[in-house]
């Protein structure tokens, strides 16, 4: 049995445990059996560990302080599947990464700076950069403020992200197939997608296409539309080059993710608020492993926010009035993106969300591994 340093974060709507790197095995192959151990992987519970039973809450955030100029944290991202015995690494989660910057700051990896600490992020999966603005009072991060996301209880200080030049995060290519859009056929019927790479490979689909109306709830989806959609995002993944479409479910699970996108349109959100058809510029569904999302992953809403200045896109297609801000309608609520403009193309976007520190601690593992030794490192063996 192995006790291990970690903290507990809600990153925006999703909630992980983070890890310095010199606390994690020293060897990277032994880095996926650790955190399913960790996140009690798998069991669709997670009764033996501390994933939290659902997608948005079975996530894991690895930081250490960068040796590349420019930058301030390294920050790996895991997506640790619930009921498989795998971990997915290749795509970052935008909502996790709101929770970085303050993590960075309180475990001293970077020197707070009143009023606001920029923190410059390097996501290794992506290999790209996300600024972070966190605020600042008395030397720690500033946990109160007037800010409310939806999806979640309160309200809390802002945290401004901006992604940076995120075009082909996991793939390389803004289109991975080449096409702003594509014609599949499926066990269903045959229909156009898009599939764009942004801050994360998403895969458009219009609601219709699907037979759905677009204003779903996480809860209203059967059986049947769940497999459709997975039929759908199968094949884009075959798309992207990641694994064949029979293969997708259990080598790629997380990317590309598939996004059903709809006309605004009057609907009732999960908080039993209506939401009108001006207040938004798209409906947007996600789907997060093969669940629906019960918000809006924040990569999914840069990704989206990019197609929508792309042109040719399902998204582009769908949005005729496109101004700097776009407002994204999902199950929890509408989301604002802003995007910064050069030469009419789209050079950052900008997210606000807010994060909190749940606890500190230590995580006991079922398994030995053999941990970094590192200087200052913390790791302490327990044998029983």
């Amino acid at each position: 049995m192995t006790k291990v340093p970690v903290t507990i974060m809600r990153g925006g709507t999703s909630k992980g445990a983070f890890f310095n790197e010199q606390d994690m095995p020293e060897l990277r192959n032994d880095w996926e059996e650790f955190l399913l151990d960790v996140m009690g992987s798998p069991d669709h519970l997670q009764i033996d560990g501390l994933g939290g039973a659902n997608s948005l809450t079975s996530k894991v955030a690895i930081i250490k302080k960068s040796e590349q100029a420019g930058v301030d944290i390294d920050y790996t991202f895991a997506q640790v599947s619930i009921d498989k015995k795998m971990v997915d690494f290749k795509g970052n989660c935008g909502n996790i990464s709101s929770a970085v910057g303050p993590y960075a700051i309180e475990q001293g990896l970077v020197a707070a700076r009143v009023p606001v600490t920029e923190v410059r992020i390097y996501n290794t999966n992506t290999k790209k950069v996300i600024i972070s603005e966190v605020e600042v009072e008395d030397g720690r991060v500033k946990q109160e403020g007037n800010c409310s996301i939806p999806g979640v209880p309160g309200t809390g200080s802002p945290i401004y992200l901006s992604f940076e030049d995120a075009e082909g995060s996991v793939t390389g290519r803004v289109f991975p197939t080449g096409n702003a859009i594509d014609f599949i056929e499926t066990s269903f019927g045959a229909f156009c997608i898009s599939i764009v790479d942004v801050a994360n490979p998403l895969v458009f689909v219009k609601a219709i296409d699907v037979g759905l109306n677009g204003i779903e709830l996480p809860d209203d989806y059967s059986p049947d539309s769940l497999a459709k959609l997975e039929e759908v995002r199968s094949i884009a993944a075959e798309l992207c080059g990641f694994c064949s479409r029979e293969e997708a479910t259990d080598q790629s699970p997380a990317v590309p993710k598939l996004t059903i996108v709809a006309e605004p349109r009057d609907y009732m959100d999960l908080t039993g608020r209506k939401r009108k058809a001006e207040e938004m510029d798209l409906v947007i569904r996600m789907m997060s492993m093969q669940r629906p999302h019960r918000a809006l992953a924040i990569t999914g809403a840069v990704c989206t926010t990019a197609a929508a200045y792309l042109e040719n896109t399902i998204v582009s297609r769908m949005i005729s009035d496109r101004s700097s801000t776009l407002r994204l309608a999902h199950p929890a609520g509408v989301m604002e993106t802003q995007a910064k403009l050069y030469e009419k193309k789209v050079h950052a976007i900008k997210v606000v969300r807010t994060s909190r520190r749940i606890m500190e601690g230590y995580v006991y593992t079922k398994k030995e591994y053999a941990m970094a030794t590192k200087k200052n490192h913390r790791k302490e063996q327990l044998v029983f």
